[in-house]
């Protein structure tokens, strides 16, 4: 496929998600969930870089449920400190905007029949997409990603946990300020990724996170070859409201843990170094409307 083939089958196969996102809205929500994030942490790391790093992370979220499934989006805004330079020789950090959006449709919703056994409470198909644009030294980033495939709903006494298997097909187009040399997109070989997502009350706190074992990639665009990527991304949040009196979980602060190893499907045993693998302690606030 050439790359005029992949930009169409990326913005057709966009606008179908949209299109879902567009006729799910017709229908009247049963429950919405905004929140404005900020995170803070000192120890994040990129391949290639063997330096600790500082990032401020503004974040915009929303997740939504209708009749016949629910949509989820996520918008990102990470401000590194000079670390990661925003291009050779610059004496401040990158930017980045990281997107995602992903629609699950509820096969027992539609049928009307639920889908139960085992631990499973209900069956859906999740479709969705990553976007994203990044000004730094190293990389430049520029990320496309399609999603797609079956999802579990595994019953828990309160709160959710998802279990999905999506096919990813993921392109980016870097260019690196360094060695002044990049590529035109170029896309990977379609992979696996198992995906885990949660949110549970524990003692009066919200267990929250997202854990991803995703399989190897293929070549990368510089003809290495990549490796597995393991990522989670966990927090531990407490609601303010008996201390603040806003209404229930409006306020959370709270703490948080990443780990990255392969990052990006770099070989962590390999040129990328120690900047492949995230160990990334961090605290979080996050208000709720």
């Amino acid at each position: 496929m050439n790359t005029s083939s992949r930009k169409t089958l990326f913005r057709a196969s966009a606008a179908l998600v949209a299109g879902l996102a567009i006729s799910s809205q017709v229908q009247a929500a049963t429950w919405s969930d905004t929140y404005l994030g900020y995170k803070f942490g000192d120890r994040f790391s990129e391949p290639f870089n063997t330096k600790d790093i500082n990032k401020n992370v503004l974040t915009f979220g929303h997740a939504s449920g209708y009749k016949y499934g629910s949509n989820f989006v996520n918008i990102d805004y990470l401000m590194s400190d000079k670390n990661d330079p925003a291009f050779a020789g610059a004496n401040h950090g990158a930017r980045e905007v990281y997107a995602i959006y992903r629609h699950t449709l509820d096969f027992g919703a539609l049928t009307g029949s639920p889908i139960k056994f085992g631990p499973v409470k209900g069956v859906g198909f999740t479709a969705g997409f990553d976007v994203n644009t990044k000004n730094d030294a190293g990389y430049n980033s520029k990320k496309q990603m399609l999603v797609a495939g079956p999802t579990l709903f595994i019953d828990v006494p309160a709160g959710f946990f998802n279990l999905s298997l999506l096919q990813l097909w993921e392109s980016n187009a870097p260019y690196s300020t360094f060695s002044k040399t990049g590529v035109a997109r170029y896309s990977y070989d379609p992979h696996p990724m198992l995906s885990a997502a949660w949110g549970v009350p524990v003692s009066g706190l919200w267990f929250k996170g997202v854990a991803n074992f995703i399989a190897e990639k293929g070549k990368s665009e510089f003809g290495a070859a990549t490796k597995p990527e393991t990522f989670i991304d966990v927090s531990l949040m407490y609601d303010m409201a008996p201390v603040l009196g806003t209404p229930k979980s409006a306020v959370q602060v709270g703490v948080g843990y990443n780990y990255w190893r392969n990052k990006f499907g770099n070989d962590a045993s390999g040129p990328a170094g120690p900047g492949a693998i995230a160990t990334t302690p961090n605290v979080k606030f996050e208000y709720h409307f």
